[in-house]
């Protein structure tokens, strides 16, 4: 993991394995401060090296989304389904249009999630999550989840802590029952430093063109921080399951929270190694069909 003592080993070859490094243990004790944020474990040695791996692996996540899509044609059920959370400005929105830009859009399923709606409080807080789910075929991305209800909720007090001890194991259950439908959960935490985060709120500050991205309101939330990591802290422990462990990735460096949610994905993919399914049809009769159409 990316923990600060592993910090110096930027330089290590990119390869398999990134998910066994950035894996969170289920069940053990989380403390967010022994992790460098600015970290690179197993990384490039640097950001043009880094930029050029992430583009290198295009290509390849491509070929293997097409697979995924073509098999769920005949009735293969599996999906991707990746969940991002993380502090505001560690990179969420940036990673959709990095990582996921590299996919053809057409099976891609983008959701944002922002505070329930009026409708949306009606209704179990996993109800607007199912709504959204990846369909077959499809990679989903979630742009913050269902773990705001234990994130959110646990440091503004919005429920009982009772209610939202229970949310927990609800949570297992619904990626548990996920898992076992075909979806492959990747959730991955972006972990960001306190420092990096004033850096990135203040350059929207100096940048008019990105004043619609800032809300007086983030330097409110800012003086919530310690609760916000106790509150990550627990759902890290309490949610990192065999069916959908979390990974730590280290977001003070965009270009390698780029490079590590790509080869987190890869290294999904190539697992589930996807082929395309064979046609039902007689291929020689259809070639000699068109052959000798005029």
């Amino acid at each position: 993991m990316a923990r600060r003592d592993r910090a110096g080993q930027g330089g290590k070859k990119p390869g398999p394995g990134l998910g066994e490094l950035l894996r969170i243990p289920g069940g053990e004790r989380v403390r967010l401060s022994a992790y460098a944020a600015d970290a690179t474990p197993a990384g490039p040695p640097d950001k043009a090296a880094g930029l050029a791996a992430t583009a290198r692996m295009g290509e390849r996540l491509a070929d293997l989304q097409e697979r995924l899509y073509a098999a769920s044609t005949s009735g293969d059920r599996r999906r991707i389904l990746l969940v991002l959370q993380g502090m505001d400005t560690s990179g969420k929105g940036g990673t959709v249009k990095h990582v996921i830009g590299l996919f053809n859009p057409s099976g891609c399923r983008v959701q944002a999630f922002k505070a329930p709606t009026r409708e949306e409080l009606g209704h179990p807080f996993l109800w607007r999550i199912t709504k959204a789910l990846p369909r077959p075929g499809e990679i989903g991305i979630f742009d913050r989840s269902h773990y705001e209800d234990v994130l959110i909720a646990r440091v503004r007090e919005l429920v009982s802590r009772t209610r939202l001890n229970r949310r927990y194991e609800q949570i297992n259950d619904f990626e548990r029952s996920l898992a076992d439908d075909g979806v492959s959960i990747v959730k991955v935490f972006l972990h960001i430093s306190y420092e990096q985060q004033r850096r990135r709120l203040l350059a929207r500050l100096d940048n008019p063109d990105k004043h619609w991205k800032f809300n007086p309101g983030d330097i409110d939330e800012r003086a919530l921080w310690p609760a916000y990591q106790k509150a990550y802290e627990i759902a890290l422990k309490r949610c990192s399951t065999d069916a959908a462990p979390w990974y730590l990735v280290p977001a003070d460096r965009k270009w390698y929270r780029d490079w590590a949610v790509s080869t987190l994905l890869l290294e999904r993919l190539e697992a589930l190694d996807p082929q395309y399914p064979p046609g039902d049809f007689d291929v020689e009769e259809c070639r000699r069909r068109l052959l000798n159409d005029g």
